[in-house]
């Protein structure tokens, strides 16, 4: 074979396999990569399907018991609790002043005796923006009227009287709460009995044969009770949204051991 003929050889060789080169090079960038399986959670659709949604709002509840706010008048009744307490009508930190003096004391006696959280703003209700007695009698951030009070452990007499120490006076309002839990088996209904006392609710739960707090016709007071600590709630924990913007947080500072007594 002469030179020019192996030079030709070479060359048509040599463009074949630049021809598959090419080609190979093109059916690499047209075809879709395939991953191993434990890869394929990072491929762009894979994490497209993968990524988490986004944390819907917690709905409105009271100690995990959810308001069927698809009820037009529960609604109503909400909306209408949590405005009245908004910063506008009130025009003072009163209600962010007392939590910071009370909840660092009442939290942990709530969890040693099993009560839900949410029942720390039963004294921001009961006690309202100032503090005293009643005209009934009760008294204290619990409002303890004095026979109960003696019946839970509370000392009340001439000389004392322990339903003004914040410690003791929980002690006995978890006691009474748990009392109330266990003979309606519904915290919101507890909370209800608290105000109301356990006779008046359970003959109206009878009466209407309805034990639904929501769904229930109760007097003025009773009928707003909860809607009131769920809008406590939403004030304390949402500040900024219902314009309290002078205050500060007892999560962000010491707790004075001194609060801890009356």
């Amino acid at each position: 074979m002469s030179k020019i003929e192996m030079t030709k050889k070479h060359l048509i060789t040599c463009s074949v396999i630049l021809v598959l080169v090419i080609i190979s090079r093109l059916n690499i960038f047209s075809t879709e990569p395939v991953y191993p399986a434990k890869h394929i959670a990072y491929t762009p659709s894979a994490f497209i399907l993968n990524k988490p949604a986004e944390k819907a709002e917690e709905a409105y509840n009271f100690a995990n018991e959810a308001l069927p706010v698809n009820d037009k008048k529960v609604d109503f009744k909400l909306k209408k609790s949590i405005a009245k307490h908004r910063y506008k009508n009130i025009q003072s930190n009163v209600l962010h002043a007392k939590a910071d003096k009370m909840f660092p004391i009442i939290e942990p006696i709530l969890r040693a005796y099993g009560i839900p959280e949410d029942f720390k703003y039963v004294p921001l209700v009961e006690s309202g923006l100032c503090e005293g007695t009643s005209p009934k009698g009760a008294r204290g951030v619990w409002q303890f009227m004095p026979g109960t009070a003696r019946s839970y452990g509370l000392k009340v007499n001439k000389g004392k009287d322990e339903r003004l120490n914040l410690r003791k006076s929980t002690i006995a309002a978890c006691k009474y709460i748990k009392e109330l839990y266990a003979e309606f088996n519904s915290w919101t209904l507890a909370a209800a009995a608290y105000n109301n006392g356990s006779i008046k609710l359970e003959r109206a739960i009878n009466r209407q044969n309805e034990d639904n707090y929501f769904r229930m016709v109760l007097n003025r007071e009773t009928g707003s009770y909860v809607y009131k600590l769920i809008a406590m709630k939403e004030i304390i924990n949402k500040p900024n949204k219902y314009g309290y913007k002078n205050f500060y947080s007892y999560n962000q500072k010491p707790m004075p051991f001194f609060m801890a007594y009356n």
